[in-house]
């Protein structure tokens, strides 16, 4: 009886998860429920494109923990906007380490971005909440993913690999 109970509790659980993070594939989800990063690079020289990948490395290394509790973007907002200070001084290390004399700004403004599919959700074209991080002059190419609900965080390979939270306390629960 308690194993029936549980599972009608994760159904109910995806259920609501998939009703307020987007639905199914290929459905365009609320964009006020999303928070975004947004990481310009300083130019499209190599060079400061190679950087900004490293920076994306240890920002998302930095804001994972700190995400990964967060119950509401709004939680996420605050806690990210707590540690914007911590946020430009990694981006800062990485681009010391690599050579480069400026440093980086970051801030949590509204910002417009283009159409994104990440796996199952389409995020319309819009404005939406973002967390951005200007490396030097901020003027090249840029790199952007979603950081609250964590549909994204990337490997020091460059691919996205994507995370469901319900799907991690399923294992937790059943102690796989």
């Amino acid at each position: 009886m308690k194993k029936i109970a549980v599972v009608v509790l994760l159904v109910v659980a995806i259920a609501f998860t998939v009703l307020a993070f987007g639905g199914f594939k290929g459905e365009e989800a609320d964009g006020s429920a999303y928070l975004r990063v947004h990481i310009r690079a300083d130019s499209n020289e190599v060079a400061a494109q190679a950087v900004k990948y490293k920076v994306r490395d240890r920002v998302v290394e930095l804001l994972t923990p700190v995400v990964a509790a967060c119950e509401s973007k709004e939680e996420a907002m605050q806690k990210i906007g707590a540690s914007l200070g911590a946020v430009e001084e990694a981006a800062a290390e990485v681009l010391r380490a690599n050579g480069f004399s400026y440093g980086a700004r970051a801030s949590l403004r509204k910002e417009e971005f283009p159409t994104r599919v990440y796996e199952n959700v389409t995020l319309a074209a819009g404005i939406y909440d973002a967390l951005i991080l200007e490396l030097g002059s901020g003027k090249g190419d840029n790199w952007w993913c979603v950081v609250y609900p964590p549909l994204c965080f990337t490997g020091g390979n460059g691919n996205v690999v994507y995370k469901s939270k319900i799907a991690e306390i399923i294992k937790k629960f059943f102690g796989e």
